[in-house]
């Protein structure tokens, strides 16, 4: 299938009420309602295929922009690819999948340090949830050291951080108390003097995660994130 061609078939596996979900998610109106599980089909006969996943991207459909992250090559990825897809959103309804894809990337690293510094709400997001996945996915691509660091930082900026970053930000927080056993009583430190993270979700009914309660919880079960 070409990009056209998976176009006309989300288009047709589209739901007005799942569609109105996806935009109080922040999908933008460019969007069909496609389950995930549907994309998930699509993934799966698609595999990996770069070529194709730019050209889904550049269709601007929300649902096809996800699939597009899911099917990208994450060793093909620019930095000036990574900016780009930031800059395109749309972040709230995408940011998932494109911090995932960046954390498999080979320029993971490089694009994480420089995020987590944008003054940018969303790019400073992504460069965090690129950070809390690759904690997830290998603890050891992150040395305790630089962990401690940007639990630090994160002590220190979270509250006066925009909407977004801050939410990413606690996210970080709690993937260091997770994945990070050495750190994990500085987290929960850390994360009792920062006290509650107040994060507006919009007209959805989504909850900040109350980061010491879900380390030690996770921690005790040996949960993922």
């Amino acid at each position: 299938m070409n990009a056209q061609e998976i176009l006309a078939t989300l288009k047709k596996l589209g739901k007005p009420q799942t569609a109105a979900i996806y935009r109080r998610h922040g999908s933008g109106d460019n969007v069909f309602g496609v389950l995930t599980s549907e994309i998930a089909k699509l993934q799966k006969q698609i595999k990996v295929d770069h070529a194709l996943a730019m050209e889904l991207w550049e269709t601007g459909n929300a649902e096809a922009r996800v699939l597009a992250l899911l099917v990208a090559d994450p060793e093909k990825l620019t930095r000036a690819d990574a900016n780009r897809l930031v800059k395109d959103g749309p972040m709230r309804f995408v940011g998932c999948y494109l911090s995932g894809l960046l954390a498999r990337s080979l320029i993971a690293e490089a694009t994480m340090r420089a995020w987590m510094k944008s003054p940018d709400e969303f790019t400073r997001e992504m460069g965090y949830g690129i950070f809390a996945v690759r904690l997830k996915n290998d603890p050891d691509s992150v040395s305790d050291a630089d962990a401690e660091q940007v639990l630090a930082t994160i002590e220190k900026q979270l509250h006066r951080s925009p909407n977004w970053a801050r939410y990413a930000m606690n996210g970080a927080l709690i993937s260091i108390g997770i994945f990070k056993p050495s750190l994990r009583k500085q987290a929960i430190e850390a994360a009792r003097r920062i006290g509650k993270v107040e994060i507006d979700h919009g007209e959805t009914n989504c909850k900040t995660p109350d980061a010491v309660p879900y380390i030690e919880k996770a921690s005790t079960q040996k949960r993922c994130l």
